[in-house]
């Protein structure tokens, strides 16, 4: 098993539609509102092949020159990404006051309207180089002020490579060592999400109702996310991509490299919406065994409060279950994950075993 560079149009496209990250089809560090413009438009049920640049590599503080950064590392020219060096040379952001993320997009989708849910089913998630990097920037991170030690930031280079028929990330155990340490790769895009209303662009680091930053490892191939729609048409993005990340990633970042992405994009009208998950505040992820409820908020303790309340809230609305009923099940039968504690706004998810309502007799798409 090898990972192709796959430079802008090279490769398989697999959607309905292809959107390179070009300097026109990007911003960087802003989340699309109300009044931007759509690079693409699509019908509700269409599939769309995103190509994602990573922000590592194209940073100030890495020389915001992917050549010179990843050569560095060894990388050879022809195995960093074009777009990431076009992006890097055409295109500039305000460090003190802007986020990091490159973010593909917006995409409108038809029929799209406040009230209604669009969900983003990820199809296909494809590495696009061999190679990524994990960041502990100073003042950020769970231990802000501790690590890293002394000024400035630590950025980690790790190469991707098969072993026993799967890919896995390599880190020494000490700097310049032999790479012995191997944790397997499961990709995902670190933010998906919808544009928010007014004409203002939000931040790209502190995820919301739109979405953006949420940073839940659970949003693997075959995942879906919902978000409510603040916008008509959705305006729809996607970036932020990862081959690998811990709950609560700690240090600041996943392993962050750039990714091949093809997403379906499904409008779920507001009637059926009810009817299917109740009234959804922010980001509901649904996996092939779970319902995730997410909570967000800057104090942790609140997001996980956050994170109970939605998921009571879901459990009423989908199965009718009592309050009471429903909060001891929780307890007794429901993981509570910390999604991350580094943007700014804090993250939990909750995961519920579809399986354990199956008696319910209920049918659910």
């Amino acid at each position: 098993m090898t990972i192709d560079i796959l430079q802008p149009a090279d490769g398989d496209v697999l959607g309905d539609h292809y959107l390179p990250a070009t300097p026109s089809t990007v911003l960087w560090g802003r989340l699309p509102c109300a009044a931007d413009a759509p690079v693409l438009t699509v019908a509700s049920g269409d599939t769309v092949t995103f190509d994602t640049v990573s922000h590592e590599g194209v940073l100030e503080d890495q020389g915001k020159d992917p050549l010179a950064y990843f050569g560095a590392h060894g990388v050879a020219p022809e195995a960093v990404l074009t777009d990431a060096v076009e992006i890097a040379a055409n295109l500039s952001r305000d460090p003190a006051n802007d986020g990091p993320h490159v973010i593909t997009g917006p995409v409108f989708v038809t029929d799209a309207a406040p009230g209604d849910l669009l969900k983003i089913t990820v199809v296909r998630l494809e590495p696009r180089v061999p190679y990524g990097v994990i960041s502990n920037r100073h003042g950020k991170g769970a231990l802000a002020g501790e690590l890293p030690r002394g000024p400035g930031s630590v950025s980690v280079f790790a190469p991707v490579e098969e072993r026993d028929g799967a890919l896995v990330g390599l880190l020494p155990l000490v700097e310049g060592g032999e790479r012995v340490v191997e944790f397997p790769l499961a990709p995902f895009l670190g933010t998906m999400g919808v544009a928010v209303a007014g004409d203002e662009r939000p931040h790209s680091v502190p995820p919301g109702a739109h979405g953006g930053n949420i940073d839940i490892n659970l949003l693997v191939e075959g995942a879906s996310l919902y978000l409510p729609v603040q916008v008509p048409g959705a305006l729809a993005y996607v970036g932020d991509p990862h081959f690998a990340q811990g709950d609560g990633e700690v240090a600041l970042t996943a392993l962050e490299a750039s990714l091949r992405a093809t997403v379906r994009f499904d409008v779920v009208p507001r009637a059926e919406a009810l009817a299917e998950f109740g009234e959804v505040q922010g980001p509901l992820v649904r996996t092939d065994e779970y319902l995730v409820p997410t909570g967000l908020d800057p104090d942790l303790d609140e997001a996980m409060r956050k994170a109970v309340r939605a998921s009571l809230s879901l459990l009423r609305a989908r199965y009718g279950m009592d309050e009471h009923l429903a909060y001891a099940y929780l307890s007794a039968a429901t993981d509570f994950d910390i999604s991350q504690v580094v943007d700014i706004v804090c993250g939990v998810h909750a995961r519920i075993r579809e399986a354990d309502f199956a008696g319910v007799g209920r049918s659910r798409s």
